[in-house]
């Protein structure tokens, strides 16, 4: 586990991958923008990314850690895509059920796949879309989850015409970065309507950029 400068709420917050690589080759315009990918171009953690690697040795460092902490599981993956053995995942959430002294934290563009699994309650559930579209497409896997949840809306690359959905107890939104980054829109972000919102800093435009637009 490695702590991490990831800008979410929950602080410090420390990253956990069991798994690396993914299959859902994120991209907009054309361009791939999955920072997680890029990441693994330049450290060469995996031979390929889309044939995604289990590490089995990876199980036991949450355990070594005997104070709280907020651990991100899978920054480097969606360990809850179609793809991944079912197996991995009840591995991973014995580990979870085995460390309730720590908060863990799980992301993925598939909440549908959620549902097959008995999640622990020391446990914050996400789903990942870019637009309302995504939204309307997945919501209804996710909102009849008995657990913490939250949306993540990063990249933000379109509005919310129906706002948010309130079954979600807390939004993220984050703009692209790199380059040819797609600036979100002001009424994309107006858009957006939630009684919880943490939007997160911009590397180069500062933690105000969202209200400068």
């Amino acid at each position: 586990m490695q702590k991490t400068s990831i800008d979410w709420p929950w602080k410090p917050l420390w990253t956990w991958n069991p798994a690396i690589g993914c299959k859902h080759n994120c991209s907009h315009n054309g361009k791939n923008y999955c920072y997680a990918r890029a990441m693994n171009t330049r450290f060469k953690w995996i031979k390929k990314w889309m044939e995604p690697v289990f590490f089995e040795d990876r199980l036991q460092e949450p355990r070594t850690k005997k104070k709280h902490c907020n651990i991100f599981v899978g920054s480097m993956c969606d360990l809850f895509g179609d793809w991944v053995p079912h197996l991995w995942i009840s591995r991973v959430l014995r580990v979870v059920e085995q460390n309730p002294q720590h908060t863990f934290i799980f992301l993925t563009k598939n909440p549908r796949r959620y549902r097959d699994f008995d999640i622990p309650q020391n446990c914050y559930l996400g789903m990942t879309v870019t637009n309302g579209r995504d939204v309307e497409n997945k919501i209804h896997h996710f909102l009849t989850i008995d657990s913490r949840t939250f949306l993540s809306i990063e990249p933000l690359l379109g509005g919310f015409e129906d706002g948010v959905p309130q079954g979600v107890g807390l939004v993220i939104v984050g703009a692209m970065t790199g380059p040819g980054a797609v600036k979100p829109k002001r009424e994309w972000i107006e858009s957006i309507k939630h009684p919880n919102i943490y939007f997160k800093a911009h590397k180069k435009l500062g933690p105000e950029w969202w209200r400068n637009l």
